[in-house]
């Protein structure tokens, strides 16, 4: 705007969430607290936005016991609300009953199942989920369908990983969550990177690139490779297919 500085992305942000909240008639945020940078930004933001109605609810499911002490040192910088809901009987007693392999349906049963207590947590205290995704997750499909890919908003659903990056060192973020490994916390010793198969850097790179139609400095393989990812994953984004009748039934 001419003759005024524009405002900070974390303000943009903030006023974005104060809108969201206010339009849904609703009272505050729950966000699900990992440990990890994009649950961080989240939770500040919505700090920021709807001050003390926030809740930060942690969800240990067969988790590093480091993530939840991460989680807590962030709620404790930040100043929210926390509550510790451990999944992890539920999560087995779940699969226990339901036919089931050792792939990647068994790990995405914790991320539903936080979902269902966000909701749970937030219909209890007339509050919306807040989502943690970025944009680079999001565009090669890497969350969990009706998982950690449901909520009511995405503050951060249009920033790459580098932007979260920048963002959480604009929100004082402390530099440990900044620089830790990024993991979905599925497994001991899951990180993004290796699930991917490629550092966030080279992918935020490659994506950017695809947006600009600006390849030629990245190898045919790579691109291939991510573009193959975002064709896999489309239907994570798109709504549910409904049957349309040609007529009156």
């Amino acid at each position: 705007m001419s003759g005024q500085m524009a405002r900070p992305l974390a303000g943009q942000i903030s006023l974005w969430i104060q809108d969201q909240v206010r339009m849904a008639g609703a009272k505050g945020l729950v966000v699900g607290l990992s440990g990890g940078i994009d649950s961080a930004v989240v939770a500040s933001l919505a700090r920021m936005a709807c001050g003390d109605n926030v809740l930060a609810l942690l969800m240990p499911c067969h988790s590093d016991p480091a993530s939840a002490s991460d989680a807590m040192a962030v709620a404790k910088k930040i100043g929210v609300k926390t509550h510790t809901a451990d999944l992890t009987a539920a999560c087995d007693a779940l699969v226990a009953q339901v036919p089931h392999a050792e792939g990647i349906e068994l790990a995405n049963v914790a991320p539903r199942l936080r979902m269902t207590a966000l909701y749970c947590a937030a219909q209890t205290h007339g509050y919306l989920v807040a989502g943690t995704s970025n944009k680079t997750e999001s565009m090669i499909g890497y969350f969990t369908k009706w998982g950690d890919g449901a909520s009511d908003m995405r503050p951060i659903g249009n920033l790459y990983k580098y932007q979260v990056r920048r963002l959480a060192a604009e929100l004082g973020i402390p530099q440990e969550i900044i620089e830790k490994q990024p993991t979905a916390d599925l497994w001991l010793g899951q990180t993004d990177e290796n699930e991917i198969g490629m550092a966030y850097d080279e992918l935020d790179a490659l994506l950017q690139a695809l947006d600009a139609g600006k390849i030629g400095q990245h190898s045919p393989e790579a691109v291939q490779r991510v573009k193959k990812m975002i064709a896999r994953s489309e239907h994570k984004r798109c709504a549910i297919p409904t049957f349309q009748p040609d007529g009156l039934l």
